[in-house]
């Protein structure tokens, strides 16, 4: 328990203040100073250090029926994020704890402690907790695992391969015994950042050419499994791809997130009678029973450098939407987080 320390009067926070129709535009938000709230018996107030920066924010700005509430206009933006607490009125956690929630992007956040993680900074940089050690990391994990049910043998396809699930997918994949490892990615130095870094046997531009030729001629093969963050002619081409008894994970689809009328799904579906093939989309929600295992497999290859991670950091909370609007655009390598 503890006594309010000396605050600042308010904190900065980003509020949605109309719906994006298509690419969302910077008037759709707002950074407003906010009054800093006290924490109730249970709760304990929090100094934002890092917030999330994530594609699955943009489905959360339309108000369509999906998985998750939308943003509600004129309230904060929720975002995973990790700080220091600054007051504490709960059991548990004292000031100094460093605690993972739900209540990014913000400066200043009053957290239930039943929904507060507490982390180590000593064994992990805080960063990390949002990414390789995170919910992204978890991500990779389940979906590649438990969603595809990955087998030692199998070759895999990821898109969107430089991004902080896809680079992790890979990794695991190389990891436990894959026969080839293939990712597409935006750029050619996001391409050789796989081959030589990430340790993927083989990597495309996917602007290079039409995505469908480019996999053939790097998974000769074919692929047992492909991890979907991408949709569109990635999903086409790795249906085309796909060897019998394939599985296909979707993850996510940032190719149509900002589409104003309906996108057409693959040509090929059909080709999933002969290979006897499977799509299944999945959420990191359902499997967070995976997380201690998950913890336990990865954290020591993260420690002793054998899964390898970046991280795109952008200074300044003001600088949360230009950070998002990268993401859409493909221009960070590995988490992209603002530092506050």
């Amino acid at each position: 328990m503890s006594e309010t320390p000396q605050l600042p009067a308010v904190s900065r926070e980003w509020h949605q203040v109309a719906r994006p129709v298509g690419w969302p535009k910077p008037e759709d938000f707002a950074l407003v100073e906010a009054e800093i709230p006290q924490p109730g018996e249970g709760q304990v107030l929090v100094r934002n250090k890092y917030v999330s920066v994530d594609p699955y924010m943009r489905g959360r700005m339309s108000d369509a029926k999906s998985y998750v509430a939308p943003f509600e206009l004129g309230k904060v933006m929720q975002a995973g994020a990790v700080g220091e607490v600054v007051v504490s009125k709960a059991e548990g956690i004292e000031v100094g704890d460093h605690i993972l929630h739900f209540f990014g992007w913000r400066e200043y956040a009053v957290v239930d402690a039943k929904q507060a993680v507490k982390v180590d900074p000593q064994a992990a940089p805080l960063s990390t907790y949002l990414g390789v050690l995170g919910m992204t990391g978890l991500t990779a994990y389940a979906g590649l695992l438990r969603t595809a049910s990955f087998k030692e043998g199998d070759s895999v396809f990821v898109s969107g391969a430089a991004g902080a699930v896809g680079s992790q997918v890979g990794q695991i994949a190389k990891l436990k015994g894959a026969s080839r490892v293939i990712g597409s990615a935006g750029s050619d130095e996001k391409v050789k950042l796989l081959v030589e870094e990430y340790g993927f046997d083989a990597a495309f531009n996917y602007k290079n050419g039409p995505v469908s030729e480019q996999l053939r001629e790097a998974a000769p093969d074919g692929v047992d499994v492909y991890f979907d963050n991408v949709g569109g002619d990635h999903l086409e081409a790795a249906i085309g791809s796909l060897n019998r008894d394939g599985r296909i994970a979707v993850c996510g689809m940032i190719s149509v997130y900002n589409s104003t009328e309906p996108v057409p799904g693959p040509k090929n579906l059909a080709r999933l009678i002969a290979t006897r093939g499977r799509i299944e989309g999945f959420l990191v929600s359902d499997h967070y029973d995976l997380q201690p295992q998950f913890v336990q497999e990865v954290g020591p290859w993260v420690r002793s450098g054998e899964l390898k991670y970046r991280e795109t950091v952008v200074e300044g909370i003001e600088n949360n939407l230009e950070a998002f609007f990268g993401v859409l655009r493909g221009d960070n390598i590995g988490k992209m987080i603002v530092k506050l």
